[in-house]
């Protein structure tokens, strides 16, 4: 399945597509936002207004169906990720879904198998994958600037967020019909998943998970431990009703180690017996860019994407054993 140009359709055109994605299906080279979807029309309507996109709907099959639509974005929340994925595949089109991929590791299976059957590819929002400072680190694991990697420990905690105090408006991020468990799956899996990309998968997982501040029925905290398929352990820590926000990441060898955070803007940091050195890397304007890029090449035959249905899914198993589902 190869495109001169890939013209793109999106189903749910809400705040992620606003700045992180939606701009970047215009901005990359041999790509096209041509449709956008969203069940309330009018919103659709100024979603397309505004970013000058030629046809909207308020109807997913219709988008699905439009002979003008080449490949097509989910970005809708994890509830109906399998059932929208089934339909594009079943419409012979390359499926785009945001992460966490789906709310089990059951229902990503079924998306891969439907896209499988059908032919098409199945790429998961997994953006880290290919930015440039996360390309460094897999430069410098590559390279063996830290030697032999032997663990690697992850910690996230944050106050616990306004919009979650009031129960009778909770965001869907914490409500697990929607999102499958709470912040754990949406946040948790960015760090997961980019860790299956530099150190390859895991093979082994458990862990706790809690729910201690009674704000809402998900898990608010999670305690995880887990073996790569390489022989390295990890260990990871989130906790979303602390006092403070801490976001760190240490990848540690034989010779060295590697500090980096997964949300923030903070350097790179590699220590050695040589010293410290810092790389600085500025955010792309929109963070899925460089991710739709590398979509595009594969899609165009001119390169390849590296966050797909088949890595995505790890994620979700790695989650469900963690939380015990």
């Amino acid at each position: 399945m190869k495109f001169e140009k890939v013209r793109w359709g999106i189903i749910g055109c809400g705040d992620v597509t606003e700045v992180k994605s939606g701009p970047a299906f215009q901005k990359a080279e041999k790509s096209e936002l041509v449709a956008v979807m969203r069940r309330t029309g009018e919103l659709a309507k100024d979603y397309a207004e505004r970013h000058h996109v030629p046809k909207w709907y308020d109807d997913a099959d219709a988008l699905i169906n439009d002979s003008e639509v080449d490949a097509v974005y989910i970005a809708t929340p994890p509830g109906s990720h399998k059932e929208y994925t089934q339909k594009v595949a079943a419409a012979g089109k390359p499926v785009y879904v945001e992460k966490p991929m789906a709310r089990s590791w059951e229902e990503c299976k079924e998306m891969v198998a439907a896209c499988e059957k059908a032919g098409v590819p199945l790429y998961v929002a997994y953006y880290r994958r290919a930015q440039p400072r996360f390309l460094k680190i897999k430069e410098l694991l590559d390279e063996q600037r830290i030697g032999d990697v032997r663990f690697v420990s992850s910690t996230q905690y944050q106050k616990a967020r306004e919009n979650v105090q009031d129960s009778q408006s909770l965001p869907w991020r914490v409500q697990p019909q929607f999102a499958g468990g709470g912040l754990f799956f949406d946040l948790a899996s960015h760090t997961l998943d980019i860790l299956d990309y530099l150190l390859g998968p895991i093979k082994e997982a458990k862990g706790i998970a809690s729910n201690q501040a009674g704000l809402y029925e998900a898990e608010d905290i999670v305690t995880g431990t887990y073996r790569f398929d390489s022989g390295v352990h990890g260990v990871g820590k989130w906790c979303f009703t602390a006092f403070e926000d801490v976001d760190l990441n240490e990848i540690v060898g034989s010779k060295g180690k590697i500090t980096f955070s997964t949300f923030g803007d903070d350097p790179v940091v590699l220590t050695t017996a040589d010293g410290r050195q810092e790389w600085n890397f500025e955010r792309p304007q929109h963070v899925q860019q460089p991710l739709i890029e590398t979509m595009v090449a594969d899609l165009t035959g001119n390169g390849h994407c590296y966050s797909t249905g088949v890595s995505g899914a790890r994620t979700n198993w790695v989650m469900d054993e963690i939380v015990n589902k």
